[in-house]
């Protein structure tokens, strides 16, 4: 685990409150499925595992930062809602093999081979028939959200270009960024989102 970027999370999540909303575009594409295990990679806080443990998930949540983990567990338990925190880094955490139901990978923005890995990893997790819910913010939005790296904000193409085999790619859409009801929408900005099915059980992803 990088102790400086835990360290770093850690003041950010620390200093101010972070959206307790899910993410409204997980919520159309995950609410008609049933209850299973979920696994929230990079979930700090916790807003999109803690609306599914809500619903009846088993969430997993893997992050660097252990307040945003806490910050998590505290929500969790105001819900009645029970989750399981892992602290690591999601870019060298090897998840067990089809696992789980859906794997959440949010607003993550690594290094364009690192992404790639990120998303088999995720997709290792998932049991046939699993889901993979992805989102990242638009390259069109550098210097305003996302990283000050270009090359680490998404466009539709990078993403598919990510994605490894196996998955069956149901939505691809660069769609307005949207909060849910906690903050208003900032107009001009973007997401790239993706939501797919995986098809069969992939091989181990090795570091």
């Amino acid at each position: 685990m990088t102790g400086s970027a835990g360290e770093m999370w850690d003041r950010r999540y620390a200093e101010r409150a972070w959206p307790t909303d899910p993410d409204p575009y997980l919520v159309e594409l995950a609410a008609p499925l049933p209850p299973g295990r979920g696994l929230d990679l990079g979930a700090g806080p916790g807003r999109n595992s803690l609306w599914l443990a809500a619903k009846g998930w088993d969430m997993t949540l893997v992050d660097v930062s252990r307040v945003g983990l806490d910050q998590a567990l505290a929500a969790a338990g105001a819900l009645a809602a029970t989750i399981a925190p892992v602290l690591a880094d999601v870019y060298d955490w090897q998840p067990d093999a089809a696992g789980f139901d859906l794997v959440i990978v949010a607003n993550l923005h690594p290094e364009p081979d690192a992404l790639a890995v990120v998303l088999a990893r995720a997709t290792y997790a998932l049991r046939p028939g699993g889901h993979l819910y992805a989102v990242g913010h638009h390259v069109s939005n550098l210097g305003r959200h996302g990283p000050p790296d270009r090359g680490r904000l998404f466009t539709a193409d990078r993403l598919r270009g990510a994605l490894p085999a196996g998955l069956r790619v149901d939505v691809l859409d660069t769609r307005p960024r949207a909060f849910g009801h906690d903050r208003p929408d900032e107009p001009n900005e973007s997401v790239v989102l993706t939501w797919a099915t995986k098809l069969s059980t992939l091989r181990h992803i090795h570091r």
